[in-house]
């Protein structure tokens, strides 16, 4: 993927989704803003690649009568669903049995047939595949798909018109779709990507030191999310590639940084979204900017309960 991929996906998805409001706000002891992308359509950031994959075949002739199918942990299915729903075509959402009841509940309002299958995402995903063989549906993909990749790149422009001195950018990492797109978008611009994953879900960690995507076991509280069992063959390349760190936080920081976006800001996000912010916490956190160093934080996803 290039900087022009994001380019092109910016221009079809212009008008079509939501700026992100940054803020330049953070919890107590935070040197940070934040990029609050959970307020995109369907409350995450995949309404971006979503958007940009439907559009992309709608133009050129190839989304099929039968629509899309995609296996998610959630927020994907929700995105997709969005997005078909903008060129009048039908969305099949394969996920596992335990995903968030919130996320099941926008699925079904926003039309989809949903299909729950199996115990993680690796599972729905099969299921997906064997589907689409045998029907006249498209195959979309959570993350790993260019086009996912390049319309989750286009929060970068969004951020830079706001913060024009932006030095890092922390996201959360589950296949790597986001860290993708951020990081060959950011690259371009001299901006360091930290991609955050939990202790027990570390697909693009395990990537990276291996050279190659490789499987990893997931239990995770953000598993919901960021549960993705191998990274892209993308996001391991966009890693070796480009200025970024790859860092690892424990689940009870990152439902530490949850509560204190609620306590302190009254903001309520997913455990996948709150790993960014872990990042930071802590008496060692895994990435200590520097002084004076402009860093923002995406918070990339909302779909969750108070609970």
């Amino acid at each position: 993927m290039k900087p022009d991929d994001i380019a092109e996906a910016g221009e079809r998805i212009a008008g079509v989704v939501r700026p992100v409001t940054v803020a330049r706000v953070a919890p107590s002891g935070v040197r940070a803003s934040l990029a609050l992308e959970f307020l995109q359509f369907t409350g995450s950031f995949k309404a971006r690649g979503a958007a940009n994959f439907v559009l992309a075949h709608a133009a050129d002739g190839t989304l099929p009568p039968g629509g899309v199918a995609i296996a998610s942990g959630g927020n994907a299915g929700l995105a997709y669903a969005w997005a078909a729903g903008l060129v009048g075509a039908k969305a099949n959402v394969f996920v596992p049995v335990g995903t968030p009841a919130v996320k099941l509940e926008r699925l079904s309002g926003l039309g989809a047939v949903v299909h729950r299958v199996g115990t993680e995402y690796g599972d729905a995903a099969q299921a997906c595949r064997e589907f689409a063989l045998k029907r006249d549906v498209l195959l979309g993909h959570a993350y790993d798909n260019r086009l996912m990749a390049a319309g989750a790149g286009t929060l970068v422009a969004d951020i830079r018109a706001q913060l024009p001195g932006l030095a890092t950018l922390v996201v959360a990492v589950g296949g790597g779709g986001l860290f993708s797109g951020v990081a060959t978008a950011a690259a371009a611009h001299g901006i360091r990507t930290v991609g955050v994953e939990p202790a027990g879900s570390r697909a693009l960690h395990a990537g990276v030191a291996a050279g190659r995507p490789v499987d990893v076991e997931v239990d995770s509280i953000a598993a919901d999310s960021l549960g993705a069992r191998r990274a892209s063959e993308l996001a391991v390349r966009t890693a070796l590639s480009f200025d970024t760190r790859c860092v690892l936080v424990d689940d009870p920081l990152i439902a530490a940084a949850r509560e204190l976006l609620w306590d302190d800001l009254r903001i309520l996000v997913e455990h996948g979204t709150a790993t960014a912010l872990a990042a930071l916490l802590g008496e060692r956190p895994a990435y200590a900017p520097e002084p004076g160093e402009s860093v923002c934080v995406v918070l990339c996803g909302a779909n969750t309960a108070r609970s």
